[in-house]
C-alpha cells in the first residue's frame, strides 16, 4: 500500500518544484528493460553525440507513418530505420516482452498486432545506446585474467574468455558487477539522459523557452518503462502534479522542465541511498573480499538460494539460485519470490525451477542441467558451458555459450547472438504435475513450438564494450544444429514425462 503524502506545515515555504518521493519509495531502474530489452542490431543504436537529434527526426517519421492511435507496426519501423522487416518485428516483440504491463494492442509483437505505442518505441530505441557495466578488474588487474580459457575467436572478451569454472577458481567473481552496482549504473545513465528522454515524450505548445514543452499524464506514465518506485506506487500518483487526478477530468499537462526537476531529485536521492548502502557493504566485506574462492568452497553451504534480506526494496521481485556445486536444487512456486529468477554460477548440478515466472536468467553455469518450468516473457542464457537447458517459455535468448543443448518449448524463434560454439536444439522433453497450469498462468501456448527456427544475429554486442575489439567488423553468430533424433530422450521430473509441447 502506498504511503500517504503528508501535507506541509502551515509555515512551510512555498515551492514550485514538488519534493522527491520519501526514502521508503525510492526510484529504481526497471531491470527488465536493460537486461532483456537490448538488441545488437547496429541500425537500432545511434551515436551518443547525435542520439537526441536522430531520435527527434525519427519521431517525426514514425508519427507520419503511425496509425490514428499513435501505433507503429513492423513495416513502418522497418521503413523508418531501413532494416529488414523481420528485424523490426523482433524489435517490437522484444519491446512487448519488457513493457511493465501488457499492451493488448501490441500483444507479444507478432502476427497482425496493431503495433506499439510510438512513445514506447522511442524509449526502447533510446536505451539501445546503453553500455553495460564492465567488471571492475577488466582494465587494471591483469593477473585476474591471465589464466583464461583458450580463445578460438577474435571476438572473445574478458567475460567470454573465462570458462565458468575458471571464473570461480580465479576468484574473478568478486570483480563482477553486483545487482546494486548495475542499478547505480542504470540510474546514472538515466540521470544523464533524462532531459532528452522527456523531450521525446513531450508535446509542443505555444510559449517560450521551457514553457513550450509539456507532458500529459499519459505520456508521463510511459516513463514506467524505464523506472519504478520500490513500493509499487505509480509514477503519476507519486508525482504530486498528477497525484489523485480525477479519471473523469484529465489532468492538465505539466511543463517538461518541472517534470525534469522532479525526476532529477528522485534519481539523485536514489543514487545517494545506493552509494550509502554500497559503502556499508564494502566495509563489512573488506576482510573476506581477498579470500580465494575454490571449487571446494562453491558448495551448498556457500550457495545463495533466496531473496536477500539486505535492500529488500530492490530485490523484492527477484529470486536467486547461486553458487551451487555437485548437488540438486528444487524450487517450487512457493519458493520463488516475485516475477524473476536468476540461476548464477552453478556447476555439476541439477536445478529445477518448477514455477511460473516472467523472466529467467541463467549465467555462468557449467556441466549442469537446468529445468525452467514456465517463463512468460524471456529466458536469457549467457556464458554457459556444457549445460542442458530445458525450458518452456515465450522467448529465449542465447549468448556466448559453448557445447550446450537446449530442449525448448518456445512460442517464438530462439534468438542466438554472440560467440557461441557447438550449440544444439531439441524439442521440450519433460513435464511436472503443475506444468500446464503454470503455462496458462504466464501465457505460454503449448500448441506453438518454434524450437528449430533459430533467429541469428551478430557476434558483436555493441552494448558490451568488452565483447569486441575496436575496428573489427561484425560477423553472423554461429547458429545451433538440431540434436540427432537418436540422442533425444525424455527427462524425468517427479517420475513423469508426459510432454507439455
Amino acid at each position: 500500500m502506498a504511503d500517504e503524502t503528508l501535507d506541509p506545515p502551515p509555515d512551510a515555504a512555498p515551492s514550485t518544484t514538488p519534493p522527491p518521493a520519501t526514502p521508503a519509495a525510492l526510484l529504481r531502474p526497471r531491470r527488465e528493460a536493460f537486461e532483456h530489452g537490448l538488441l545488437p542490431i547496429p541500425k537500432l543504436i545511434f551515436p551518443e553525440g547525435t542520439l537526441a537529434q536522430t531520435l527527434a527526426q525519427l519521431k517525426e517519421k514514425l508519427a507520419a507513418a503511425a496509425s490514428p492511435g499513435g501505433r507503429v507496426g513492423a513495416a513502418a519501423l522497418a521503413e523508418a530505420l531501413q532494416i529488414p522487416q523481420e528485424q523490426a518485428a523482433l524489435a517490437l516483440g522484444t519491446l512487448a516482452a519488457v513493457l511493465p504491463a501488457e499492451d493488448p494492442a501490441l500483444g507479444d509483437g507478432a502476427g497482425d498486432a496493431a503495433g506499439a505505442d510510438i512513445r514506447d518505441v522511442l524509449l526502447f530505441l533510446y536505451i539501445q545506446s546503453y553500455k553495460r557495466l564492465v567488471p571492475r578488474s577488466a582494465h587494471k588487474d591483469s593477473p585476474a585474467v591471465a589464466d583464461v580459457w583458450p580463445s578460438t575467436s577474435a571476438f572473445d572478451g574478458y567475460l567470454s574468455a573465462l570458462s565458468p569454472i575458471q571464473l570461480v577458481r580465479s576468484n574473478s567473481r568478486r570483480f563482477m558487477p553486483s545487482q546494486a552496482d548495475e542499478e547505480i549504473h542504470q540510474l546514472s545513465y538515466l540521470q544523464k539522459h533524462m532531459a532528452n528522454i522527456l523531450t521525446l515524450l513531450a508535446d509542443s505548445v505555444e510559449g517560450e523557452g521551457d514553457d513550450s514543452l509539456v507532458l500529459t499524464m499519459e505520456s508521463f506514465e510511459h516513463l514506467g518503462f524505464l523506472v519504478q518506485f520500490s513500493e509499487g506506487t505509480s509514477l503519476s500518483q507519486a508525482a504530486t502534479f498528477f497525484a489523485n487526478s480525477d479519471p473523469d477530468m484529465p489532468a492538465a499537462p505539466v511543463p517538461a522542465a518541472q517534470v525534469l526537476d522532479w525526476m532529477s531529485q528522485n534519481i539523485a536521492s536514489s543514487l545517494e541511498n545506493s552509494a550509502e548502502r554500497s559503502a556499508v557493504k564494502e566495509s563489512n566485506q573488506q576482510t573476506v573480499s581477498d579470500l580465494d574462492v575454490t571449487m571446494a568452497e562453491a558448495n551448498t553451504s556457500h550457495a545463495r538460494s533466496s531473496t536477500p534480506s539486505s535492500n529488500p526494496a530492490y530485490y523484492r521481485n527477484v529470486t536467486f539460485v547461486e553458487g551451487f556445486s555437485k548437488t540438486s536444487v528444487v524450487k517450487h512456486a512457493s519458493d520463488v519470490k516475485g516475477n524473476s529468477i536468476k540461476v548464477l554460477n552453478c556447476h555439476d548440478s541439477v536445478i529445477y525451477i518448477l514455477a511460473p515466472v516472467k523472466y529467467a536468467t541463467v549465467y555462468g553455469c557449467s556441466d549442469a542441467t537446468i529445468v525452467l518450468g514456465a517463463v512468460g516473457k524471456v529466458v536469457k542464457v549467457e556464458h554457459c558451458e556444457r549445460v542442458h537447458i530445458i525450458a518452456a517459455a515465450k522467448r529465449i535468448c542465447i549468448a556466448n555459450c559453448r557445447e550446450c543443448i537446449f530442449y525448448l518449448g518456445v512460442n517464438h524463434q530462439p534468438l542466438i547472438l554472440g560467440d557461441n560454439h557447438k550449440l544444439q536444439v531439441a524439442p521440450f522433453n519433460t513435464c511436472y504435475p503443475q506444468l500446464q497450469d503454470h503455462l496458462m498462468q504466464v501465457g505460454v501456448d503449448p500448441s506453438v513450438n518454434k524450437w528449430d527456427q533459430p533467429f541469428v544475429l551478430g557476434v558483436i554486442d555493441p552494448h558490451d564494450s568488452l565483447s569486441h575489439p575496436a575496428g573489427v567488423s561484425d560477423v553472423k553468430a554461429e547458429s545451433a544444429s538440431c540434436l540427432d533424433p537418436d540422442l533425444f530422450t525424455n527427462f524425468l521430473v517427479c517420475g513423469k514425462y508426459t510432454l507439455g509441447f
